[in-house]
């Protein structure tokens, strides 16, 4: 049986931040920004999104015919609003969704939408007429005036996973890694991320290289079976150094094959951000809309979360693909951009871990859905 990605839904806010403009309020070199770390625009978060807007805005793209036939809804953070409800419960009501339906919220850092595809194949394949919508919902912070300032954003991911897909059919040899690492973590007290950021880079790198080699010897295949490789892009150079951990300064035909896909997938995160959860998914998303992909090619894919786990998978491009992918590039041209104080004020008015009841003024969003504040410690969220 084919089980796969059927559709693709993307969703950001409608505010970015410009790193060159970032860089000199900070005193540090542009390039440092634009070429050191590989960002050049950063989606920037009003009070009035979470992660359970950005989810649902993410999935409403779909049509809402196939959004009544979902069985499984799972929305995969780890910059969760609540430690008992799970966000996909909010979004499932959002949605509109039959009463019918499971949802759970999944967590191992920027891994967990992985698993949550994962988990979907094995429901398909239990019965081909289940429909699982899987969802990749995050911010990243890291705080003003931080190391990982720059590697900040956020979005959603949304994924019908289904039988005969649409989109990429999943391939059947997995190499998943775990590892208790601590180069990334966010105690509960915190609404910022820890990372030791050196560490974390060359971690990832050694998870990539050794799930690559195992897939090798498990399967057989090498680079020339594949048109290239799709990386967690928490930052666009983080790609560039996996991809340079194997090719090194070869510079044959598979080589430029392989660079052409990573600069084609890095083109939206140099855009948005760090999508945590949605950063694989959104390389894989302006993959397809940017690089020159066609039916029956072949993608590898390195999923990374700090803490640390990592997982190789494969998939095959189906037919008519770009007829179920979103395709945002309009939406990201026509967002405002904010000056360094106006993204700070919006950074230091998150919800976050606040208490006390409050109201947010939501006419400024142009978002169909919003978060209008709380109320007696329960989040409001509301449909415009």
């Amino acid at each position: 049986m084919k089980i796969g990605i059927d559709r693709v839904g993307f969703a950001t806010t409608s505010l970015f931040l410009d790193l060159k403009g970032l860089a000199v309020a900070r005193g540090v070199d542009p390039n440092k920004y634009l070429i050191g770390i590989g960002q050049s625009e950063q989606a920037v978060i009003p009070p009035t999104q979470d992660i359970v807007t950005l989810a649902t805005q993410a999935a409403a793209k779909f049509p809402k015919a196939e959004l009544a036939q979902v069985s499984t809804l799972i929305v995969a953070t780890e910059s969760g609003i609540d430690n008992s409800k799970a966000s996909a419960v909010y979004v499932k009501h959002l949605l509109d969704l039959d009463d019918f339906v499971r949802t759970v919220e999944l967590k191992e850092a920027c891994y967990s939408a992985t698993a949550g595809l994962q988990f979907a194949k094995g429901l398909i394949a239990l019965n081909p007429n289940e429909r699982v919508l899987v969802i990749g919902s995050d911010i990243a912070r890291y705080g003003l005036e931080t190391g990982g300032e720059v590697t900040q954003g956020g979005g959603a991911v949304a994924m019908m996973v289904t039988a005969n897909p649409r989109v990429m059919v999943f391939g059947d040899t997995n190499v998943v890694m775990t590892k208790d690492i601590m180069d990334f973590w966010r105690p509960l007290y915190r609404t910022e991320a820890l990372v030791d950021g050196k560490f974390s880079t060359q971690v990832y790198i050694d998870f990539f290289q050794a799930c690559w080699q195992r897939y090798r010897q498990l399967t057989g295949r090498t680079l020339a079976d594949f048109e290239g490789f799709l990386f967690h892009l928490p930052f666009t150079k983080m790609g560039r150094k996996a991809l340079v951990s194997e090719l090194g300064d070869r510079e044959d035909e598979v080589a430029s094959r392989y660079w052409n896909i990573l600069a084609a997938s890095q083109i939206y995160s140099r855009r948005v951000g760090n999508l945590y959860t949605g950063s694989l998914y959104l390389s894989l998303l302006s993959a397809l809309n940017n690089g020159q992909l066609a039916a029956g090619n072949q993608l590898g894919l390195f999923s990374y979360g700090s803490g640390a786990e990592g997982e190789f998978y494969t998939g095959t491009l189906v037919a008519g693909f770009e007829n179920f992918i979103d395709h945002p590039d309009k939406f990201l041209d026509q967002r405002r951009q904010v000056s360094v104080a106006e993204y700070e004020q919006l950074f230091n008015q998150q919800l976050g871990m606040k208490s006390e009841d409050i109201t947010f003024d939501v006419s400024h969003d142009p978002a169909e859905f919003v978060l209008a504040g709380q109320t007696d410690h329960k989040r409001v969220y509301q449909r415009k």
